[in-house]
């Protein structure tokens, strides 16, 4: 058989010696030792001006690097990417500061301004090897639908270098925010993948609970899934966690169902904390956290000692619940920095949630990779068969851990069998 792509002399995670990886029609065809006879390339799949023997387009070396499937982000802003340059600072650092001081720069986005910025972040994430990536999109009073024609626009631009599903995210409330509910069924017929939710954005607990019920009622009309921002406070009074989980529970939903940051799961105490954890797994709920951000934003008014802002997530994991972690925010008013790197936002999870055994820093490959896979149920492994969307390393980084400890970006990037980004530089450069 002929193949179009061939990644010879790589590592290959839980495989002794280098390996060979054969892909065809954008998916994985086989993996083998290098000692194995070389499959033959495809001369169809060459440049007019190459033959068999200078298909270098087609033929990558690893040297030895780490092959490993490529990253996912499961929760990015997109639309908000790049913006903090035009926003006052925030002086008291908190979640409702950067809330309030987005507003005049949202009511003057252009779909153009929001498609350049939110292509940049697309480009960012993929030249660090992430090639899926799901984005939250503000769709509100203030805005209107401008973010997400901007991020639509963004998504076809980009529709060759990564896949992008988009969540209809109502920042700023649905009943305090009238209309946002009219605009979010809007958001859904005009390309819309999901429903978001931000409850803690209502007035009353009565306002959350209604919030609720309106993400899950429209998910359930559309037949689409729920990736909702739950509980993203400090309060341990905040129950809006557990309420979707029960919610979804009493429904019999069967749609997928998110919930980003439950930071205020950190502030329960502990046998409180036990039964909504204990909800969460009964209503098949899946998490994302997200230390980038929540580590600069939670806690930040604490005396000592201070919390670390994040979930539970050793509990979560330890209740058999599926957990990931997003890059979340990119140089704007939430937070100043963010360079769309998952090995990043890996290394800052595994410091805030302390995963420091080989168990636990495999974990922390897997927020980033495989349980972001489950959370965007999308196909992902590096097996024969898998999409061929794998990144490979510089020979330096021969496996999953010090590629997190050292922070450097693939050499090679491959999306469903074309090579999308590549780089010849010694050190990494973020963008």
């Amino acid at each position: 058989m002929s193949y179009c792509l061939l990644v010879q002399n790589a590592s290959v995670p839980d495989q002794q010696g280098l390996a060979t990886i054969a892909v065809s029609d954008g998916r994985i065809d086989s993996i083998a030792l290098d000692s194995d006879p070389v499959p033959e390339l495809d001369p169809n799949s060459m440049s007019s001006d190459a033959d068999e023997s200078t298909a270098t387009a087609t033929v990558i070396d690893a040297d030895g690097g780490l092959v490993a499937a490529g990253f996912i982000d499961p929760h990015v802003h997109l639309d908000k990417a790049y913006i903090a340059p035009d926003l006052p600072p925030n002086e008291s650092g908190t979640l409702a500061e950067a809330i309030s001081s987005i507003h005049n720069r949202k009511a003057d986005y252009t779909l153009e301004d929001v498609r350049d910025r939110a292509i940049r972040g697309i480009e960012a994430h993929v030249r660090n090897g992430c090639t899926r990536i799901r984005t939250h999109v503000d769709v509100d009073t203030i805005g209107g639908l401008t973010p997400l024609e901007g991020v639509l626009a963004a998504r076809e631009a980009c529709s060759g270098i990564a896949d992008v599903e988009i969540v209809a995210f109502p920042q700023e409330g649905i009943l305090q925010d009238d209309g946002t509910a009219d605009l979010l069924e809007r958001a859904l017929e005009s390309g819309a993948d999901l429903v978001g939710g931000m409850p803690d954005n209502e007035r009353t607990d009565a306002d959350r609970r209604e919030h609720v019920d309106i993400c899950l009622d429209l998910a359930d009309r559309y037949g689409v899934g729920v990736d909702m921002h739950v509980d993203e406070t400090d309060d341990p009074a905040a129950r809006s966690l557990e309420y979707l989980a029960a919610e979804v529970i009493d429904r019999g939903f069967d749609r997928p169902v998110t919930a980003g940051h439950t930071c205020a799961l950190a502030a329960y105490d502990d046998p409180h904390a036990a039964r909504v954890i204990d909800l969460v797994a009964e209503a098949g709920l899946t998490v994302i956290t997200n230390p980038p951000t929540n580590l600069l934003l939670q806690g930040r008014h604490d005396g000592h000692p201070k919390r670390r802002g994040i979930t539970r997530v050793d509990e979560l994991v330890d209740s058999g619940v599926t957990v990931a972690a997003g890059q979340d925010c990119l140089l704007d008013g939430f937070y100043p920095y963010g360079r769309a790197s998952m090995l990043e936002t890996a290394l800052l999870t595994a410091h805030a949630a302390q995963l420091t055994t080989p168990a636990e820093r495999r974990l922390a490959w897997n927020f980033v990779t495989a349980n972001a896979a489950t959370v965007l149920g999308c196909d992902h492994g590096l097996e024969p068969g898998a999409p061929a969307t794998f990144n490979v390393f510089p020979s330096e980084v021969e496996s999953r851990h010090e590629a997190i400890r050292r922070g450097r970006s693939p050499r090679w990037v491959v999306h469903e069998g074309s090579v999308v980004a590549e780089t010849e530089l010694e050190s990494t450069v973020h963008r």
